[in-house]
């Protein structure tokens, strides 16, 4: 699934409802920059996080 979570795809932190929507921003290897409406930029490491997918990039299909 982690080919899903390429730059543009609008995620969320389960773990962290109160962050709101994100979008990713940049992905090296299992690190993402991802800009949360309420916090900002955070930097996920998908080895330890299973972000939920709320929206596709469009255009990396």
């Amino acid at each position: 699934m982690d080919f899903l979570l390429t730059p543009g795809t609008i995620v969320r932190h389960p773990g962290q409802p109160d962050w709101g929507l994100g979008r990713i921003q940049a992905v090296n290897g299992d690190s993402l920059a991802v800009n949360f409406e309420e916090v900002g930029r955070q930097i996920i490491r998908t080895r330890h996080v299973a972000l939920e997918i709320v929206e596709p990039a469009m255009g990396y299909e």
